[in-house]
């Protein structure tokens, strides 16, 4: 069997290897050179796939006379001499090894059981598909305070599922908003003594009853805990969302864990966003959408439930489910997932499959599923930000792909009420659907911020990391599809200041997922302006532009 660790050390320390290169402005040729002068030494690693996207694939780190160094190793080494802090290096080098440490016993598991128990849904297994994690983070599976036995429940890598937790709330430490009108007891009935039932995750559940807001509560009786009851629900991607096919909906549960760059409780904000943003569907914008892009959708949160105060970690979003266990609905960051031990993505074996299936070459067959993405999913949500002054943050953990029976994509869905943004200047449209629209949320951004943050997200994250999956994998070049993409762009450079920046600008901001960690930030805390380290990069869509003429 194929050793595990060695496979998990050689994936982190290409994660940190990619996010230095983009971070500190290296463009890399036939090998990465990065000089240590802390330490009074250099690592050097080959480059064995070179993207103009950034996708950059790297053969084992080594010091400058030849010895290897771990991923730990190397983290210590980089955040040394990026802050200098000894809390910032030992906080790294933890999350680090912890998140190495996961990525192994992903692979070990899948190595055992490489299929997941028969009539799984696609949706499922896509979610469950990120073995890996986000290839620009340093520790994308870190997460802290999760034991080897819980992990096997709470972890979509493992195939993990669990019972919800529940507790039994007074009503008036109860808040509840539904934009369907639907009652709180319409979700999950009543408890005893005529209460609301509020389910938790487990981790969650157990977490709190520690919490000083909790303690005071269940010594009031206004709060009970009546621990894990009913059926099995499996996390999905983000962990804290779980999903059960057949249920009508999902749930978006609060997780005070920290997972990569947060603590993943649900904010107040994200509670009233999501039922803000049904009303807008509902008031008209739903219908406007389908007009437009019939095949492009926002998926639904309408509804939240939570404990009073708001400390008490007691709190969850209702998500609409509206894929039935044979729709084929994917999250992309899952479809261009390397499978176990690097084994191809699922995108990767559809374009290969297809290729052999009709005879034509993987470049022409990637070329045509790249089209058919943009359409179905990158051109909806500049046209939704150019007419309503609506942005999302588009990238591929939070952008659904449906796939017909063949593999191509013939819908594009946008999840989570955390990465709503409303235009100060382009939302009149929106405001005339629902009067009132973004004054009791903090829903409205300067354009300076959403044009950046839509940039980075549905751009460089979404469309380049979907253009560097392809190249990489030696499906297509990425040239090639860096000229397709421009040629999608450009009837919307005018309406959509994302757009125009895509294809114009001469370096796009990129999020700085290693020296946001260095600083130990946040990204959920303050101002969403200064929440992570954003960076300039080069942009290869201007640059394809450029090479055209």
């Amino acid at each position: 069997m194929t050793d595990a660790f060695e496979h998990a050390d050689l994936v982190a320390a290409g994660n940190l290897l990619r996010c230095w290169a983009r971070e500190c402005g290296a463009e890399p040729g036939d090998e990465l050179r990065i000089p240590l002068p802390r330490a009074g030494t250099e690592i050097v690693a080959p480059v064995t796939y070179r993207s103009a996207t950034g996708w950059h694939l790297f053969g084992p780190a080594r010091f400058a006379t030849g010895r290897s160094v771990d991923a730990t190793t190397l983290a210590a080494l980089l955040t040394a001499d990026l802050s200098g802090d000894a809390d910032s290096v030992a906080d790294l080098v933890g999350r680090v090894a912890d998140s190495t440490r996961r990525i192994a016993a992903h692979h070990a598991y899948r190595q055992q059981r490489p299929h997941g128990p028969p009539g799984t849904p696609a949706f499922l297994t896509a979610e469950q598909a990120l073995l890996d994690g986000h290839p620009w983070h340093p520790a994308p599976k870190s997460r802290e305070g999760i034991g080897d036995v819980a992990a096997r429940a709470y972890s979509p890598e493992l195939r993990g599922s669990f019972a919800l937790h529940w507790f039994a709330a007074a009503f008036d430490v109860v808040r509840y908003d539904s934009a369907d009108g639907r009652p709180s007891s319409a979700l999950f009935g009543h408890g005893p003594d005529g209460t609301a039932l509020v389910p938790a995750h487990p981790w969650q559940a157990r977490d709190l009853l520690d919490r000083p807001a909790v303690r005071s509560l269940l010594d009031d009786g206004r709060l009970r805990y009546l621990g894990p009851d009913g059926p099995p629900w499996h996390p999905t991607s983000s962990l804290r969302t779980v999903y059960r096919a057949g249920e009508p909906v999902m749930l978006k549960l609060s997780l005070g864990m920290r997972i990569t760059n947060s603590r993943r409780e649900n904010l107040r904000e994200e509670l009233l966003r999501g039922t803000e943003i049904c009303r807008l569907l509902d008031a008209g914008l739903a219908d406007r959408i389908a007009a437009a892009h019939p095949a492009f959708r926002l998926l639904r949160d309408p509804g939240w439930l939570a404990v009073e105060p708001h400390e008490t970690g007691l709190n969850l979003v209702v998500r609409d489910n509206p894929f039935g266990r044979t729709d084929d609905v994917a999250c992309v960051a899952g479809l261009t997932a390397p499978g176990a031990f690097g084994a191809d993505s699922r995108l990767t074996a559809i374009v290969r499959r297809t290729a052999e299936r009709t005879g034509r070459t993987t470049g022409d067959v990637a070329a045509e599923w790249f089209g058919r993405y943009l359409d179905v999913l990158v051109l909806p949500v500049l046209w939704l930000y150019g007419t309503y002054g609506l942005a999302v943050e588009a990238h591929q953990q939070n952008t659904l792909v449906a796939l017909d029976g063949q593999g191509w994509p013939v819908g594009g869905w946008y999840r989570d009420n955390q990465g709503y943004y409303l235009s100060e200047k382009r939302a009149h449209d929106a405001y005339a659907l629902l009067p009132g629209l973004g004054t009791q949320t903090d829903i409205v951004t300067a354009d300076a911020v959403i044009d950046e943050r839509l940039t980075y997200y549905l751009g460089v994250n979404n469309l380049l990391g979907v253009v560097g999956a392809l190249g990489s994998a030696g499906l297509a070049r990425e040239d090639d599809l860096l000229a397709d993409a421009r040629r999608a762009l450009e009837p919307l450079a005018d309406s959509a200041p994302p757009a125009a920046l895509l294809l114009d600008a001469p370096t796009l901001r990129a999020k700085g997922n290693l020296l946001t960690r260095v600083h130990g930030l946040d990204e959920l805390v303050g101002p969403v302006e200064t929440q992570s380290v954003y960076v300039d990069v080069a942009n290869p869509l201007a640059e394809a532009g450029a090479r055209e003429h």
